[in-house]
């Protein structure tokens, strides 16, 4: 009996061992992917001091890293999921870390603009894959959970260390070195991703669906270009110009997958209203709180005076809590189902960010904390949800293209919030600053609750039909 059971403990073993590798290495290159997307929240200002980037440019660099990723998600998802995740993970750490090192050593805005774009799409590899390989690993429900409560911790790790991160190295060598030092870091886990994962794919691969990816690419940059554009001042037939191109192109994405046998993406999954709500969700997930507390470091420095590390420690009662809670996650209750939490975060997220617009009233700086402590632990539970949700809502060999739908609607909803915040702020009566942050506030916390009643409405449990007597 003895000898027959010892190779089931060993595989056991080792399977177990495979799955809490892959879940480690996954979740730090998740977290490195957000330390890079926060990167130019506390370093813009000495690099566009070195490279002489004016408005415009900066606002480009801070925007360049989400067009990139959202390009590349619903691609690098059906890649991912058609030819190998692991090799579509790996290939993303090492874009990532190239064009990480290659910014340290930009000569100017242009070229730096391009390598965060390049990074986003490397980051996009990452985000897609990663969940399509814990899809794989943790096939049990259960310990599923538990698995994408930690890969939801660490997109909050990664919100709260990168600003910090970034302020230290940029003490010790300058905004060059944080390029650097993050580059070296993700091509060192991309070694490491490539000794230790295991290869997983849907099985029968599809044709490489390139008109599809040209359409749906620029399509979504298009409508991002559009928004970070509408920043700026006299940019009104641009911007409408963009907007007129990214909906011709999208439409023409539409066209060309219901033609296609082997889609890259099956539009028949926006029939399926857990689909459709998990997308609402990560939509209004970004265009409420995450669109909000991108910017609010920003505005402590510059109504309050606060340096750039003090405006990312006070930022920590939104992201380290929003980590905390998205790791306890995997101790809620049975009936605490995905789309519960969903439809529950998003209306805690909205009452933590309507309070934070009346924050100087309740104390300034210090009047910020409890919105974004309520903020932060809602936003933590409705990651790991989102992320159990995206898996759940598609088919298993369709993983990462389901997390990649997930993520594109997270960072288009980003793009939508962080430019209704940047142009209320900017627009602010008499130029008062925190004027402008109270309606951002406001209209943010009202996209939150706008969310939660339309997943309400498409995450409710439907009835079985009745059996024929």
């Amino acid at each position: 009996m003895t000898g027959t059971s010892t190779p089931d403990a060993h595989r056991d073993a080792a399977t177990q061992r495979e799955a809490t590798q892959a879940l480690t290495i996954v979740s730090l290159a998740t977290a490195l992917v957000l330390v890079v997307f926060t990167l130019p929240l506390t370093t813009l200002a000495a690099t566009s001091e070195a490279l002489g980037a004016g408005a415009g440019a900066q606002a480009w660099i801070l925007s360049a890293m989400p067009l990139g990723c959202a390009i590349g998600l619903l691609p690098g998802g059906a890649l991912a999921d058609d030819y190998g995740r692991k090799r579509v993970f790996v290939a993303g750490l090492a874009i990532m870390g190239a064009t990480l090192a290659a910014g340290g050593l930009a000569s100017g805005p242009i070229p730096l603009i391009l390598l965060r774009v390049a990074q986003g799409m490397g980051g996009s590899g990452i985000m897609a894959a990663g969940l399509g390989l814990l899809a794989q690993s943790f096939p049990d429900p259960t310990r599923r959970r538990h698995a994408t409560g930690i890969w939801a911790m660490a997109l909050g790790a990664g919100v709260a260390a990168g600003p910090l991160l970034a302020a230290a190295l940029e003490v010790l060598g300058g905004w060059a070195t944080v390029y650097l030092v993050e580059g070296i870091i993700s091509l060192t886990l991309g070694a490491a991703a490539h000794r230790v994962l295991r290869e997983s794919h849907a099985g029968t691969p599809r044709p490489l669906d390139l008109g599809g990816t040209i359409t749906l690419g620029g399509g979504i940059a298009s409508l991002l270009a559009a928004m970070t554009q509408a920043r700026g001042a006299n940019s009104g037939t641009l911007v409408l110009g963009l907007i007129a191109l990214g909906l011709l192109l999208l439409t023409a994405f539409v066209l060309i997958e219901k033609r296609r046998a082997a889609p890259m993406l099956d539009l028949d999954l926006f029939r399926r209203p857990d689909f459709i709500g998990a997308t609402l969700g990560a939509y209004f997930s970004g265009a409420g709180v995450l669109g909000l507390m991108s910017v609010s470091a920003t505005v402590l420095e510059r109504a309050y005076g606060l340096s750039p590390v003090i405006g990312a420690l006070v930022l920590m009662a939104w992201s380290a809590t929003s980590s905390v809670t998205a790791m306890g996650a995997r101790y809620l209750p049975e009936s605490a189902t995905p789309p519960r939490v969903i439809v529950a975060g998003l209306l805690a997220c909205g009452i933590g960010q309507f309070a934070t617009g009346f924050a100087d009233e309740m104390g300034g700086v210090i009047g910020f904390i409890p919105g974004m402590l309520l903020a932060g632990a809602a936003n933590g539970y409705l990651n790991a949800a989102l992320g159990q949700q995206a898996i759940a809502s598609v088919p298993p060999r369709d993983a990462a293209i389901g997390s990649g739908a997930n993520n594109t609607a997270r960072y288009l909803g980003s793009a939508t919030g962080l430019t209704l915040v940047a142009l209320m702020i900017a627009n602010a009566p008499g130029g008062d600053i925190l004027a402008g942050w109270r309606q951002a506030a406001i209209v943010s916390a009202g996209l939150s609750v706008l969310g939660a009643v339309l997943c309400l409405v498409t995450l409710r449990p439907r009835r079985a039909a009745p059996e024929p007597s």
